[in-house]
């Protein structure tokens, strides 16, 4: 897996205004199916998410949330991120809104990739410097340069 490509630059966006987690959810799901316009794809994807955060909230806390879910017609990995200017009620376990989103869906048959990637940004995100620089970071590209930097280890076990 490239991590480059698991969350390339048209998939990041900052300082971003959205009102609603249901409208940040569509968004998201349109740049992880490559369709802003909302096709049968980001529809999809959006079920995905929707389905998961029924299952249980997807924030982790300290303004950060993951929305994640498997995908049957995928068939690579796909990442995004979208940082708010204000935040959004996720029904965060801290109660804090959430400013940070780290989209993420995964092709139904590689549910051990999944767990992994998850298992990484968690780590990364439950540190309090590592969270403070993806907050603050101020372009595109640093927030993709942090998640090659996270997820090395897990691209670099994936691909061997």
């Amino acid at each position: 897996m490239n991590t480059a490509e698991l969350f390339p630059i048209h998939h990041i966006r900052i300082d971003e205004l959205y009102q609603s987690r249901k409208r940040v959810l569509e968004v998201l799901s349109g740049l992880l199916a490559d369709d802003e316009l909302g096709g049968q794809q980001a529809t999809q994807i959006f079920e995905a998410l929707v389905a998961r955060e029924r299952l249980g909230c997807t924030a982790i806390g300290h303004g950060i949330a993951v929305p994640h879910g498997r995908v049957d017609d995928i068939l690579t990995p796909r990442g995004a991120v979208v940082r708010l200017r204000e935040g959004v009620d996720f029904g965060a376990p801290d109660g804090a809104p959430v400013t940070l989103v780290i989209g993420l869906v995964i092709p139904e048959d590689c549910p051990e990739q999944h767990l992994e990637i998850l298992g990484r940004l968690a780590r990364h995100l439950n540190d309090p410097d590592e969270r403070d620089t993806i907050m603050e970071a101020q372009s595109a590209e640093r927030v993709q340069n942090l998640m090659i930097e996270w997820l090395k280890d897990s691209a670099e076990a994936t691909a061997g």
